[in-house]
């Protein structure tokens, strides 16, 4: 059997985390065109009767763009504030977009606490399910307009991961500004290739990392291999893949040879 048809063609629920690379531009303004397109991938899913969450970045840049700052703020009250005023933006863009398509969403603001308490996480999956068995597609961010260092998550590749770990996703998708994982740096190195499957995560792979890709951004492979660690202990499979390219999400879920995927834990394969 195909190696992606094995992990991937039972899939049923569903995390995609995008990231703010993905969803704004390099001033910090939203990329519209973009979230149309990954809005409509994600209602298209949820039409052929696939569980879809979504973990968003862009609330900071939503935020810089509305208060026309053009670097990223430095200071935790700055983020803060820019999250705060972008959160809202965000929300609404998409509850806008949905709505479209004919679908609802609900807004979830987590920090680590929510995981790390067992009685919050059970509140919080217990939310996630309720949503799901009512057709609703949930939205998730970490509250930074109020979180400290303390509770910080501190980026969505892993915040996605512990969600899909949470509610025992069976398929997590970073989409980000780059094709999958590379053997060696692809901006720097012209030769460098992606590498199709993970089998688990070595020394050599963890040595391909590097760090955060854009000024907007708060992370880079290195949060992403953390992120896979996450979800495939817990029987996830997780694909990276390029979030700019059209239909990537209907490609992921055919089964097609895009991305990275890393395999989940075969004790915890989904049946």
């Amino acid at each position: 059997m195909n190696y992606r048809k094995k992990y991937l063609e039972e899939t049923k629920r569903i995390v995609v985390k995008v990231g703010t690379s993905t969803l704004t531009h390099s001033s910090g303004l939203l990329n519209l065109s973009r979230i149309e397109e990954l809005v409509r991938q994600l209602a298209d899913l949820h039409n052929q009767n696939y569980e879809v969450i979504l973990v968003t970045s862009g609330a900071v840049g939503a935020g810089m763009g509305k208060l026309g700052l053009k670097t990223k703020p430095k200071t935790i009250p700055e983020k803060q504030a820019a999250a705060a005023v972008g959160q809202g933006i965000l929300l609404h863009m998409y509850e806008k977009l949905f709505s479209e398509y004919g679908k609802t969403v609900a807004q979830m603001l987590l920090t680590k606490a929510d995981f790390s308490n067992k009685h919050r996480a059970s509140n919080a999956k217990n939310t996630f399910l309720a949503l799901l068995n009512l057709g609703v597609i949930p939205i998730v961010n970490e509250n930074d307009a109020v979180v400290v260092d303390e509770i910080k998550v501190g980026d969505n590749d892993t915040l996605s991961a512990l969600v899909a770990s949470l509610i025992e996703a069976d398929l997590l998708i970073l989409l980000s500004d780059i094709d999958g994982l590379y053997n060696d740096n692809p901006n720097i190195n012209p030769n460098a290739s992606l590498i199709p499957f993970v089998d688990h995560i070595n020394a050599e792979i963890e040595k391909t990392a590097s760090g955060a890709g854009t000024k907007l951004g708060t992370g880079g492979m290195t949060t992403k291999l953390s992120a896979s660690k996450i979800a495939t202990s817990a029987g996830t499979a997780m694909v990276i893949a390029n979030g700019s390219k059209k239909g990537i999400l209907q490609d992921i879920v055919n089964c097609s040879e895009v991305g990275t995927l890393f395999r989940p834990n075969d004790n915890f394969e989904k049946i």
